[in-house]
């Protein structure tokens, strides 16, 4: 991910796809359309009210597993808190294994339920210039195959789709060196172009963050990577920048691309960005920050699509400040952040 690179400062960290567990990608954990019928053996974890959350909740996730296995010991103050996350709908990270049967699992659940799918892809090669999440496909053929599988698995049912956090800030802060550029260009707008086909699936090309860098920087390479045929773009995924900063950024960018519409990740950006320590390390794990607004498509502009829980509240950073690594999910940041002093 990313830390103070080019004019830009301090930019956005995201959590590894590796994590998803298969028990996640069988269709039977979802539940009816109806959420006064929803239930789950596990949490009784529900979805949320359709008309302004359309997007799934998944009831067998990580956060939901760790409310019954709270509940069970009898910590039923801390399953409360967790469940806080549970009960709202977040990313499911496509990872590389098998991404036709992840995508499938997730959009079938989601559609039995009568929600959006929300998924997030990140596996571009060159992942995250080496640093906490490097990896990402071999080579652009073996990335135009994992593109392919998820639309085969994704088909005509509904998606939302955040497509590579950091691939193209990364090509603007010098973190991506320049011979992987004119490629990554060509993956993402063919990404673009293969998943705007569906039926049913919406894109947001990731654009970074308040705290990176101005929108006269990263306009034109998005329009390079196929933000015009996108539905719009995203804006402070897995960072911490306030809702309102955010949609500063987005409006002062979506003016510069055609007037495109954003969503904003709201998971963990209650307290705002973490100003102490070292400023190249902030973005990691960063103490007393707590869960932003509830994921919804009722948002105080109307150029903000939604607000969206892209990056999982729970999941660690990477390996700083005692976190495991990134992706993995870090039971205690989980219950600070639920309590507001993650």
């Amino acid at each position: 991910m990313y830390g103070s690179r080019g004019a830009g400062g301090m930019s956005a960290r995201r959590a590894s796809a590796a994590v998803l567990g298969a028990a996640l990608l069988i269709a039977g954990c979802s539940s009816s359309g109806d959420e006064d019928d929803d239930k789950d053996a596990g949490a009784g974890i529900t979805q949320q009210p359709k008309e302004t959350d359309p997007f799934w909740v998944n009831p067998d996730g990580t956060a939901a597993q760790q409310v019954a296995s709270l509940e069970k010991a009898g910590k039923k103050d801390q399953a409360d808190r967790i469940r806080r996350i549970a009960q709202q709908p977040t990313g499911e990270w496509i990872s590389p294994e098998n991404p036709e049967e992840q995508a499938r699992g997730f959009t079938e659940a989601a559609d039995e339920a009568g929600r959006t799918a929300l998924l997030v892809l990140y596996d571009i090669p060159h992942r995250d210039c080496g640093q906490y999440s490097q990896g990402g496909a071999a080579d652009g053929d073996t990335y135009r195959e994992f593109i392919d599988g998820v639309a085969e698995g994704i088909g005509d049912r509904a998606a939302t789709v955040v497509l590579e956090p950091d691939a193209v800030l990364h090509l603007v802060d010098g973190c991506t060196p320049d011979e992987f550029h004119e490629e990554r260009y060509d993956l993402l707008k063919g990404a673009v172009a293969k998943l705007t086909a569906l039926k049913n699936t919406k894109v947001y090309l990731d654009a970074g963050n308040a705290g990176w860098g101005h929108p006269d920087q990263i306009f034109e390479p998005l329009k390079w990577a196929g933000i015009d045929q996108a539905d719009g773009f995203a804006v402070n995924v897995s960072n911490y920048y306030s809702t309102e900063e955010s949609i500063a950024y987005g409006k002062q960018l979506s003016a510069k691309v055609g007037g495109k519409h954003f969503v904003i990740d709201t998971s963990r950006n209650g307290n705002g960005p973490y100003t102490e320590g070292a400023p190249d390390e902030r973005w990691c794990n960063p103490p007393g920050r707590a869960l932003g607004e509830t994921p919804t498509t009722e948002t105080a502009d109307p150029l903000v699509d939604a607000y969206l829980w892209v990056k999982r509240p729970g999941e660690s950073d990477g390996e700083c400040k005692g976190g495991p690594k990134a992706g993995e999910w870090w039971p205690d940041y989980a219950l600070k952040l639920a309590g507001g002093t993650g």
